[in-house]
């Protein structure tokens, strides 16, 4: 997973045997925010049938549709959460990039 592959990178050192090559930096910065972009677009997708599941409950059975609106509610959040995570993971990532341009 993305996130664990950053985790790793972030407790490696920042120089010396054992860093990171700026190009790995930059490939997993890649292949981040990739994720973040399917994280959003999920999290759009859910948004959109949680509104369309709770439009259909003047229509349908109640108790079926509230089932349904509480496992889209739950995977809202999830994504939501995962988002924000990998996002602080991208910045600390993107910086430590930026300072090994740097130097």
């Amino acid at each position: 997973m993305i996130s664990d592959e950053i985790r790793i990178l972030l407790d490696s050192p920042t120089a010396g045997d054992g860093a990171p090559t700026l190009a790995h930096l930059e490939d997993t910065l890649t292949a981040g925010y990739a994720r973040a972009l399917a994280l959003e677009a999920e999290h759009r997708r859910l948004e959109r049938r949680l509104a369309e599941a709770a439009a259909e409950l003047a229509t349908d059975d109640n108790e079926i549709r509230i089932s349904e609106l509480r496992k889209l509610a739950k995977q809202l959040k999830a994504a939501a959460g995962d988002l924000v995570e990998l996002r602080v993971q991208l910045a600390s990532l993107s910086a430590r990039a930026a300072l090994l341009r740097a130097a």
